[in-house]
């Protein structure tokens, strides 16, 4: 689920703005430059695993492992979960085959949200690569794989779940006519297909405003992704003013929804305080930023400006919400990471879950703080934020919000290359500098 939506997320960012991404690294992670921009070095590793989660035409995998790799702090080669074959040893791996799946049975109903988000990814693949003699051929497969896949989620229209185990928690999305009209618009600009117009088209008008945005509360993954990049990359391709203004229409509703919520918040924040807030947050800037783009409307600037500088530190706690991004202030140091907490080592720009109500981090099971709460004078019903190791609720980085933030940060960087915005980057530094 999550795999997809961050690939392509990174790949649309360097198409965004491809000069602002630099090549320190290799494909490994060494400090070595290869040729390739960095953030197409993290896409790579993507785009790998899909294409080993899609071995054959008519087949697609879509979760490796389960709750029972939750058993507390580890590293890989110490890793002793145990699927049935003995600790450390192999892990199970989920056909997506539409129906309800796992110990607590899922509410599977398809395989097409999987498979638009898929097909975008890959699509996105091919159009980064395709005209370069190096890739040439990676390009093609990645193309290939796309159209596979996006087959059989128009074939089995639904939703493919996330899977438990232990426990009756899973990603339960219940959307996805968003992802096959992201799907489709993307290869229809790879393809050139009036087919995949169509269903575009199609698409788009089951998915129209249906969103998070204006809500007070959601399901754990509810409503995924968190924004419809499918209206957006439609609309770059569309040629009829009603189908434009119609797309536009169902961005503008959800911005139009958050800002009116924004209105009524003691903080001004248009989303509410749920489980990964600071990923919707990133969203609804990004929403703000493409509709800008789609229409030349900067009606909602102030409220895109609002939101990147709550993730940036202008918000109760004063704290920059991405791992070790600061400029003379203060950011979160103490992740709910493994792999940050028990080598001792930090890890820059991770986007963490972000601040949840109160009530919501109460009624969380076996989750306690690890000593005196920094920001206890801070907090309020409304919104509660730990930068604690054993808050996952609002401190943990995830590998999907920290991808869209990067689309998010490189839509920001564009936007400064065409012409001075009403959300300078200047500003954000200086929020930092007290």
């Amino acid at each position: 689920m999550t795999s997809s939506t961050a690939t392509a997320h990174l790949l649309l960012a360097h198409r965004v703005a491809p000069g602002v991404f630099g090549d320190a690294f290799d494909e490994l992670g060494r400090f070595h430059p290869n040729g390739l921009p960095d953030v197409l070095d993290e896409a790579r590793w993507g785009l790998a695993r899909m294409l080993r989660l899609h071995p054959g035409p008519e087949m697609l995998y879509h979760q490796v492992a389960d709750d029972r790799d939750h058993l507390g702090w580890k590293l890989p080669p110490s890793d002793a979960a145990d699927y049935g074959w003995g600790p450390g040893r192999e892990r199970v791996v989920y056909f997506a085959d539409g129906a309800p799946q796992g110990r607590y049975k899922s509410a599977s109903s398809g395989i097409a949200n999987l498979a638009g988000r898929y097909a975008a990814a890959m699509a996105l693949a091919h159009q980064t690569w395709k005209d370069d003699p190096r890739h040439k051929r990676f390009a093609e497969e990645c193309l290939s794989a796309g159209i596979e896949v996006y087959r059989l989620g128009r074939a089995r229209e639904g939703v493919q779940q996330g899977n438990s185990y232990g426990e009756p928690y899973r990603y339960a999305e219940e959307t996805w006519a968003d992802d096959m009209e992201w799907g489709a618009a993307a290869l229809h600009r790879s393809t050139g297909e009036t087919s995949y117009l169509e269903d575009a088209r199609r698409y788009a008008r089951l998915a129209s405003s249906v969103s998070w945005m204006g809500r007070d509360e959601a399901g754990h993954y509810q409503l995924y992704p968190f924004m419809n990049l499918g209206h957006h990359a439609l609309h770059s391709q569309e040629t009829t003013g009603t189908m434009k203004d119609d797309l536009a229409g169902y961005c503008r509703e959800g911005l139009e929804a958050t800002r009116l919520r924004a209105e009524a918040n003691p903080y001004g924040v248009g989303v509410p305080f749920i489980w990964c807030s600071n990923n919707l947050v990133v969203e609804l800037v990004t929403q703000g930023l493409l509709y800008e783009r789609m229409t030349g409307d900067t009606r909602y600037g102030p409220i895109v400006a609002t939101h990147r500088d709550w993730l940036l530190g202008r918000n109760p706690w004063g704290v920059s919400m991405f791992t070790g991004l600061a400029e003379g202030g203060r950011f979160s140091t103490q992740p709910h990471l493994s792999t940050t907490h028990l080598p001792k080592r930090s890890v820059r720009g991770g986007l963490v879950d972000g601040p949840v109500e109160a009530a919501i981090f109460r009624a969380l099971r076996g989750v306690a703080l690890s000593g005196p709460d920094a920001y206890a004078e801070f907090q309020a019903e409304q919104a509660v934020y730990h930068d604690d190791v054993m808050d996952c609720a609002t401190n943990e980085p995830t590998m999907d919000g920290t991808a869209s933030a990067v689309l998010m940060l490189a839509l920001l960087a564009a936007g400064e290359e065409r012409r001075a915005t009403p959300y300078s980057l200047e500003l954000s530094q200086a929020l930092y500098i007290e």
